[in-house]
This record gives C-alpha cells, sequence and structure tokens, in this order.
C-alpha cells in the first residue's frame, strides 16, 4: 500500500471508516511497506512551498548579518540548538504519541562522548580528532536513545513518561557520582568547538549557520519522514495501535524506531550545545534541563515540527531578557507562566494560537465581503 493510500486511511474519515467496513479479501495481509520514493516526495514537498516559507527562510538566513554578536549566538544559536532537541520530542509526541523526558540525557550523552572521545582539559579525554569524535558521540547516544525506546514503548501514558524520567535522573547522578568516566560534579571545562579551514566553530556567525545547518536538515528530515511509509504507520500506531498489530504492523518495531530518529536530532543537538556552552557537567542533563526541553516543546506545539523553534525562541527570550524584568532566580516563575497562558489558551501551543488568529481573520474578511456584497 503506497504512503499517499496510508495518508487518506489514517488521516481522514472516510478512510477510517473504509478501513472498519473492509472485506476480508481486502483485510488480507499486506505487502511489504514499499520504501519512500524521493521524487515524489520531493516534488509534493516543493509544491507544498509558500511565500512565507520563503520569507521565513530568508529572515533567518540574513538574520546574523543585521544583529549584534549576542543576538547572533546567545539567542539565535542557543535557540536553533534547543530547538533540535526538542525537536526530537515533538518527533515523538506529536507522531508517536509518546512522551519522553529522556530527550535532556540523550543529548547529554551525545556531548559528554564529545568531551570524552576529543578534547578538553581534563585527562580523560582521548583527544580524537574532532570529527571522528562527533560521530561516535551521534552513533553512542542514539544507541542509548534505541535502549531507552525498548525499555519504555510496552507502557503507555503516565507509564512512559515515568519510565522515561526515571531513566534521565539515574543518567544524572551517574554522570554526577562517577569520576572514572564522566569527571563527577566538575564535568569538563574547555571542550572547544574545532577550527574547520581557519574557521571557530564558535565564533558567533559560524556557529549559528552550523546550528542553522542542522536545525533545517533536522526539519526537513522530519517533514519528509512524517509522509514516509514508517511516519504513516508511525501515526496509525498512534492513533490505533490494536487495528495496526492487526493489518500486520510490529508495533513495537516501529515504537523503537522512532526512538532511533528522535535519539539522532536530541545528539546532534547535544553536540551543539556542548560547542555553545564550552563544558558539559551534571547540572547539563539534570532534571530541570529535562523539564526545560518539555516546556519547549509543548510552547510551540508538539504537532507542528517548527513549533520547537518557535518554543526554543520564546524561552531564550524569556531565559535572557526575564532578569529585566524580575529577579534572575524568579525565571522559573516567569517561564511558568507563559507555559500556563499558552497551554490555557491554546492547547496545541504558539502555532495553534497563529492558527485561531488566521482563521478568525478569514471568517472576519468573509463576513466583511459578505455585508459588502449585500
Amino acid at each position: 500500500m503506497s504512503a499517499a493510500q496510508w495518508r487518506r486511511a489514517m488521516n481522514s474519515g472516510a478512510g477510517r471508516y473504509a478501513l472498519r467496513t473492509a472485506t476480508p479479501a481486502a483485510a488480507a495481509p499486506l505487502p511489504a511497506v514499499e520504501a519512500p520514493r524521493v521524487g515524489p516526495a520531493i516534488s509534493a514537498a516543493l509544491g507544498k512551498i509558500r511565500l512565507r516559507h520563503v520569507i521565513v527562510l530568508a529572515a533567518v538566513i540574513v538574520y546574523p548579518l543585521v544583529v549584534s554578536p549576542f543576538f547572533t549566538f546567545q539567542i539565535g544559536g542557543q535557540s536553533l540548538a534547543l530547538g533540535l532537541i526538542a525537536l526530537s520530542l515533538t518527533f515523538l509526541g506529536g507522531y508517536g504519541g509518546m512522551v519522553s523526558l529522556a530527550q535532556m540525557s540523550v543529548a547529554g550523552l551525545a556531548g559528554y562522548m564529545v568531551a570524552i572521545l576529543g578534547t578538553s582539559i581534563d585527562p580523560i579525554s582521548l583527544h580524537w580528532p574532532w570529527w571522528l569524535a562527533v560521530a561516535f558521540a551521534i552513533l553512542i547516544a542514539t544507541g542509548f536513545a534505541t535502549f531507552v525506546g525498548w525499555l519504555s514503548v510496552r507502557t503507555e501514558g503516565i507509564y512512559t513518561i515515568m519510565i522515561t524520567l526515571a531513566i534521565g535522573v539515574a543518567f544524572y547522578y551517574l554522570t554526577l557520582q562517577n569520576y572514572s568516566l564522566f569527571a563527577g560534579h566538575r564535568g569538563f571545562n574547555q571542550v572547544n568547538a574545532p577550527d574547520v579551514l581557519g574557521v571557530n566553530l564558535r565564533d558567533p556567525l559560524p556557529f549559528y549557520y552550523l546550528s542553522l545547518a542542522c536545525a533545517l536538515g533536522g526539519y526537513f528530515f522530519v517533514q519528509y519522514i512524517i509522509r514516509a511509509p514508517f511516519g504513516i504507520a508511525l501515526q496509525g500506531v498512534r492513533d490505533n495501535p490494536r487495528r495496526m498489530r492487526a493489518l500486520g504492523f510490529h508495533v513495537t518495531a516501529h515504537r523503537v524506531a522512532a526512538y532511533s530518529v528522535a535519539g539522532v536530532l536530541a545528539s546532534v543537538g547535544g553536540v551543539l550545545m556542548i560547542w555553545y556552552n564550552n563544558q558539559i557537567s551534571p547540572e547539563s542533563t539534570g532534571l530541570g534541563r529535562m523539564i526545560d526541553i518539555l516546556v519547549i516543546a509543548v510552547l510551540g506545539g508538539m504537532r507542528h515540527p517548527i513549533g520547537a523553534f518557535a518554543g526554543a525562541i520564546v524561552f531564550v527570550l524569556v531565559q535572557n531578557f526575564a532578569i529585566d524584568l524580575i529577579a534572575r532566580e524568579r525565571f522559573n516563575l516567569v517561564i511558568g507562566c507563559v507555559f500556563l497562558a499558552i497551554v490555557l489558551f491554546s492547547p496545541d501551543g504558539l502555532l495553534g494560537l497563529w492558527a485561531q488568529l488566521r482563521a478568525r481573520l478569514a471568517a472576519f474578511g468573509a463576513q466583511a465581503k459578505f455585508r459588502s456584497g449585500g
């Protein structure tokens, strides 16, 4: 069955009814899902490009050329890196129906592996070439994410959240108390970003464009995955796992594979974050940071890949400028109020607010046109 057929079956009421009333012949075991066809998928994506997409892309490219280094690095670069980690949670929660609080642990493990395998001032570091250290860091962190998925997908709802929370807290205490591998509470310092062709990747402009390239790659990768047969099947598993199992799909395998995909996104974000901070410590993977990623994903909207970056921008702006309105130690109060307001007025996050505004403007325009015509 093609991806287009699955999309109609899973997303339309008529398709769901057809699946429920299918004849035994139609419900026969399905052939292996065909590999995603890259050409048609790209053509479909290009066909959905609108003027606003071009404007947003041009804006994020030009942004560092018209703002100060502080806004380029501290606001833009950090938002893109955090947004990439939040995107991994958005993919899991929005399209797989699985909320994981261990995504920051996956990102933290990738950062620790860069520090351990690469270069820092700590004698534990092995001083591998940066590209080799990064490759192994992403591979190890993705393997860890797959293990988290294998352990947690056999539960649902609050139990999945509690298992991933327990794994995240266990990883935090492991890094805090282990000195031989993770350097204990002091962590790793001076984990410098590499120089590539004479350009230091931690300088504001190179770091921003590196983060932007990774963010765009992650965003388009997720957009492609959710339209591919695997993504359509994953959304079917989210909506009705029993029916998908009856149709011959391996529900557990799809869920574990989703954790692996999310692990790749989170690990790349973790590499960017250790280069951004120039260090990593257990506090980088603590409970507060795990909750921050959840807040960012919910702020932006769990069913919108771009929402992860919108939520990250709001979070970073509040984080940096809330101290001008309230004491630094009250930052959590400010972000909590923003989070509460978004959840109350738009359960679908900032993207939901935007959709509501567009719908109201369209309705107002249609009403005005009707009145003028009358």
